[in-house]
């Protein structure tokens, strides 16, 4: 049985509410009472209770014929009511998180349909030593680290990747052997750094926000000046960009799917 560590000013009925709906995301199969009770740690009687509440609420479904629950609709569309924000103003406060963060420049980019991405917000650390990027500057899609991240989503023919990199422009290039190998581990990490390829002296993190059918929408960037951050730092600041990057994704394009990715993590 789990151990109930209770912050002080914590709401125990939210805590458990919260432990329950993450469970439930957790599972593939719907769940009686007394198997969430038991995995949650919650006593059977307030766990009955909750469940019955959020079964009200439609934040949980509960199948009358076997007694059990799985997650409800209300969970997706808790998510939907953040579409009508403007999408560079429901990122600007995790990019100003970041940049505090990482005392560096966090940028925000549209990747657009014809091959480009464009630079439509950023924020900075007043205190970093920092490059300076203009807003509306325009990139080929496939450059740099977002580039990388975006050629693991497209996930294209080695031909194909081929003749789209030998179009690139970089001032240190890497090689079409390496280029690929950092697109696998962007696909694996859901990160990717460029290290002085695009621009000499620059260091980029990235990671990209995706559509509900896994097409690349936009790009996270932070950018800083070669040495200023140690690389676990920057293998930090990927970590956070790609579950800023996660969360995003599933506030913009929800689905039940990745709500219930998102509570399990």
């Amino acid at each position: 049985m789990k151990s109930e560590n209770k912050v002080q000013g914590e709401v125990g009925a939210v805590v458990h509410a919260i432990r329950i709906l993450r469970h439930l995301a957790a599972t593939t199969t719907p769940l009686g009472v007394a198997a969430i009770a038991r995995e949650t740690g919650i006593n059977p009687s307030t766990c009955f209770n909750i469940l019955r509440t959020l079964a009200r609420a439609r934040f949980v479904a509960f199948r009358d014929g076997d007694k059990t629950y799985t997650l409800g609709m209300a969970v997706a569309e808790l998510a939907t009511g953040l579409v009508g924000l403007r999408h560079a103003e429901l990122i600007r406060p995790e990019l100003e998180r970041l940049a505090l963060n990482y005392d560096m420049l966090l940028v925000l980019w549209r990747i657009s349909e014809d091959g480009h991405i464009a630079l439509i917000d950023r924020a900075h650390s007043e205190t970093a030593v920092r490059v300076e990027m203009r807003l509306g500057l325009r990139l080929p899609a496939l450059v740099g680290a977002v580039g990388r991240c975006v050629a693991a989503a497209l996930d294209l023919p080695v031909a194909e990747l081929r003749r789209r990199f030998a179009t690139l422009r970089w001032q240190n290039p890497p090689t079409f052997e390496s280029y690929r190998a950092d697109i696998a581990r962007a696909g694996i990490d859901g990160w990717a750094i460029d290290d002085g390829q695009l621009y000499r002296g620059l260091q980029t993190v990235a990671s990209i926000v995706t559509d509900e059918t896994g097409q690349p929408r936009f790009g996270l960037s932070g950018i800083t000046i070669a040495d200023q951050h140690g690389h676990e730092i920057l293998v930090r600041l990927g970590a956070d960009l790609h579950e800023v990057a996660t969360i995003t994704s599933a506030s913009l394009y929800p689905s039940v799917s990745r709500i219930a990715g998102m509570l399990q993590s």
